[in-house]
């Protein structure tokens, strides 16, 4: 009884304490000290609320107003936050790309905020609501159907409008596909260019395509299932049947799955292999062919070589240019101040 009338205190004996918040298990461990009037105190832990406490905790905790771009799970309902889950307890409104799947989300966790439907066939019409509510000093969470707002998610605008209105804007850092699938692509990660979801208009998406397909830096792609034959066939003849490519799906999920070989490999594959979920497709970058330019010791080398065979030095020169990326004018430089003074002497003699 104790222990119910103290919910952010945990004893533990012989065994850890669970807290039960919604469909999850949080076990906490502490060291018991000398006496039971000693308990040890868990605040600063910042759990979310236990059932029964929403009302208690709704502005318990030090947020300030402002628009929380909150991450949410892209697939397992664990990979969410504890700083997601007070902020999602705390705001005044959850603006919810789909308030459906959202609310099986808040359920799961017992949180009972308002939800506001927030999509791209809508956003336009509920900034002014929004921004309203705002100015008066609300805290407004926004979450996507998976991952982080704003991210090929809606967010994107209502971000920029706040900043402009000088609204603070917090993001609480989350689940996103992209990072997931590049961290585990076994592509470079160092460098690399996200694309996402390609235009819809057959000329415009090949010329995006071609621009990455010159790009040295991983790409990275959103693409839905039904649109994976077409992406395999327009990306494999344009990046070239041999590029490496990943595709994951199903990620944090019971079937996830990293495809890994070549865009020709892979277009063989998915023609006969339907999938489902969204997909994230990384292409490997265009291997860097620049050659490092020759040094001068190199071009006096070959500069030497063909004068000493008879060559003249203007004739020397153009060999030598053309076989090279340095410019005529600094080869022809260099000859002069090798080996001008040289072929001076010679013409003398003769």
């Amino acid at each position: 009884m104790l222990i119910r009338r103290l919910p952010w205190t945990a004893v533990s004996i012989a065994a850890p304490l669970p807290f039960r918040f919604g469909g999850t298990n949080i076990t906490i461990r502490k060291q018991l000290s000398s006496s039971l009037s000693s308990f040890c105190s868990i605040s600063a832990v910042n759990l979310p609320p236990q059932p029964g406490h929403e009302a208690d905790a709704r502005h318990s905790h030090s947020l300030k107003p402002g628009l929380y771009l909150v991450g949410t799970p892209i697939g397992n309902l664990e990979d969410i936050t504890l700083r997601a889950l007070r902020v999602l307890n705390s705001a005044d409104v959850i603006l919810s790309e789909d308030t459906r799947h959202s609310g099986r989300l808040l359920h799961h966790y017992n949180i009972k905020t308002p939800l506001m439907s927030y999509h791209k066939f809508n956003e336009s019409l509920r900034e002014q609501v929004v921004l309203k509510r705002l100015k008066q000093g609300e805290i407004v969470a926004l979450i996507s159907d998976a991952g982080m707002p704003g991210i090929s998610d809606p967010g994107m605008e209502l971000a920029k409008l706040c900043v402009s209105e000088n609204i603070l804007v917090v993001p609480i850092p989350g689940p996103c596909a992209l990072v997931s699938a590049l961290s585990a692509s076994g592509l470079p990660t160092d460098e690399f260019t996200f694309v996402g979801f390609l235009p819809k208009h057959l000329g415009s998406r090949r010329k995006r395509l071609m621009a990455s397909a010159d790009q040295t830096t991983t790409q990275i792609f959103y693409v839905p299932p039904h649109k994976l034959v077409q992406f395999l066939d327009e990306s494999s003849s344009i990046f070239g049947d041999a590029r490496r490519c990943v595709i994951a799906r199903e990620m944090t999920k019971l079937h996830e799955e990293f495809w890994r070989g070549t865009l020709g490999e892979a277009k063989e594959v998915f023609s006969v292999r339907q999938v489902k979920g969204e997909l994230t497709i990384l292409v490997e970058g265009k291997e860097d062919s620049k050659v490092e330019p020759p040094s001068d010791i190199e071009l006096e080398s070959e500069l030497r070589e063909l004068i000493a065979s008879g060559e003249s030095l203007s004739t020397a020169v153009k060999l030598v240019t053309r076989r090279t990326s340095v410019s005529r004018k600094t080869i022809y430089s260099l000859a002069l101040r090798k080996f001008g003074k040289q072929l001076e002497v010679e013409d003398d003699s003769n």
